[in-house]
């Protein structure tokens, strides 16, 4: 009686252990064997000289993107295509409302998205660690319990932050511009629905559904919102300000949090239908916090120069800043998009205890991530002036400030996702310590570099926080894990494995497994 649960435990991890492979061959284009999980560890091209590679004679390599999981390349392809979709929303509000509007309209976007990410309290990303892990041990009560524990934390959390915020700005509104106080308060109605796509999205890539997951942030919101500004621009007798914008984000986000809700409602597992929820809060806060902690911070870095710069009233500033910083931020799509489906396999190969695994995967995904770094980053360091003009004749003076931040994101992204390695490891505690020390040196930092030299200063200090933090992260995980940065360890054992005799040019370049 008991043979038949068995076999069904151990076909689940055989599917497991298939999809872990499928989403972990990327190197196999520079070796004649691919990557199969064990008990143990990786059998992979990258053994140390001595070691005998097993090829898999059929099996060969397809190229780079053939290598990747269906879901790490539609992943691509969401965050490219979402990026685009949103850098061109930002070229049509920045012409339509011009550069003082589109500051106030950064400057009260970055808090929304601030306090925003600060009430999802990290389920986002914990739901990724923990309810992978209850599915694929049976644990549905656990799953579920932890599923609405999250879900009714973030709604409380984020309503009462909306209402606080709204009760601020009502009581002292003589200490804004009219323009500002009207943009926050929409703002602060937002922020309830930007939470519950947020924590949705996270939720339904719990559940596999990477397309689903991020289709609602990345496309819906900010096409739907394209739209209401075209019709805005073609039926409206009046210029558009922030406020309009607003409105427009409102609107937008609503939409986005229905499509969410409807993934979630496509994509729930039968499992956990019928399963009673059990909670172990216990063990839950222990990670939610430092992942809370480390997600509102990770936010925090990206907009504390737009803060600072509106705060002071430098708001035109705080607009070109955002220009300059959003297309910088082009470069974290290739890293944010393996991590997205990279994510689970880091956690079950270090519950596996597989070290060696880890290390190779790690290694893959900093070489896609810093490959997809170079490509985005040569043609916007080239063309930063004219895709600024895009913006406006004015937004054109921030091509300095452009490129300093590419500078830094270029940096970030040749580490690899460093960040992820920490958090399905963990380590979250330890991240999260890490990135708050960097926070809160990079505060001040602005201000002295605001006062130094304006923008360009602030710009200055945040590619150098970005940098310090990348530095701390790589010796941390060094340390701790015994991980070393990825691409030191692929070209090392790349040519460990040529001086051994073990790859030659036809392995370097084999594109169909045969020669």
């Amino acid at each position: 009686m008991e043979e038949e649960p068995r076999r069904s435990v151990e076909e689940t991890m055989r599917l497991e252990r298939q999809h872990a492979t499928s989403t972990m061959s990327v190197f196999s284009d520079l070796a004649t064997d691919g990557f199969e999980l064990n008990g143990d560890s990786f059998k992979t091209g990258f053994e140390s000289p001595g070691q005998q590679l097993s090829a898999k004679k059929g099996a060969g390599s397809h190229g780079l993107t053939r290598h990747l999981s269906h879901a790490s390349v539609w992943a691509l392809f969401i965050y490219a295509a979402g990026a685009g979709l949103t850098f061109v929303t930002q070229i049509v509000i920045a012409r339509l409302v011009g550069v003082a509007s589109f500051g106030t309209y950064t400057y009260v976007f970055a808090w929304i998205t601030l306090l925003s990410y600060g009430s999802a309290l990290g389920f986002h990303v914990a739901v990724l660690r923990f309810v992978p892990a209850y599915e694929a041990t049976n644990q549905f009560p656990m799953a579920l319990g932890f599923i609405h524990f999250g879900a009714k934390a973030c709604m409380t959390v984020a309503i009462l932050i909306a209402s606080v915020g709204a009760l601020i700005v009502a009581e002292w509104p003589n200490l804004l511009e009219p323009e500002l106080a009207i943009s926050a308060l929409i703002g602060l109605a937002t922020l309830p629905l930007i939470t519950i796509y947020l924590t949705g999205a996270g939720l339904v890539r719990a559940f596999g559904g990477v397309i689903s997951a991020l289709l609602p942030e990345r496309i819906v919101r900010d096409g739907f919102m394209l739209v209401l500004l075209a019709l805005a621009a073609f039926f409206m007798p009046w210029r558009l300000d922030a406020t309009a914008v607003m409105w427009m984000l409102l609107v937008s986000s609503a939409v986005a949090a229905f499509m969410t809700g409807v993934a979630i409602w496509r994509q729930w597992p039968a499992g956990l239908s019928g399963a009673p929820p059990t909670y172990a809060f216990q063990d839950w806060w222990p990670s939610l916090l430092p992942i809370m902690i480390m997600t509102f911070v990770d936010v925090l870095m990206n907009r504390t120069a737009v803060v600072l710069l509106g705060k002071v009233g430098f708001i035109k500033g705080a607009g070109i800043f955002a220009v300059g910083s959003n297309i910088a931020l082009l470069l974290t799509l290739p890293r944010v998009a393996v991590s997205t489906s990279f994510a689970p396999a880091i956690s079950r190969l270090f519950a596996r205890k597989d070290l060696t695994g880890l290390q190779a995967l790690f290694a893959r995904a900093t070489i896609l991530s810093s490959a997809g770094g170079v490509a985005l980053a040569l043609p916007l360091l080239v063309f930063t002036e004219p895709v600024l003009h895009a913006f406006g004749g004015e937004f054109t003076s921030g091509a300095l400030i452009a490129r300093i931040l590419i500078v830094g994101q270029l940096f970030a992204a040749a580490v690899g996702p460093q960040q992820q390695i920490l958090t399905m490891t963990g380590h979250e505690r330890a991240a999260a310590i890490l990135m708050s020390v960097a926070a809160i040196i990079n505060v001040p930092g602005c201000i002295v570099g605001i006062v130094w030299h304006g923008a360009v200063g602030a710009a200055i200090v945040t590619t150098a926080t970005l940098v310090f933090l990348s530095v701390c992260q790589a010796v941390y995980i060094h340390v701790r894990l015994g991980i070393q940065p990825g691409l030191i360890w692929a070209i090392r054992h790349v040519r460990e494995a040529v001086l051994a005799g073990q790859l030659d040019s036809k392995d370097l370049i084999r594109t169909d497994g045969v020669d």
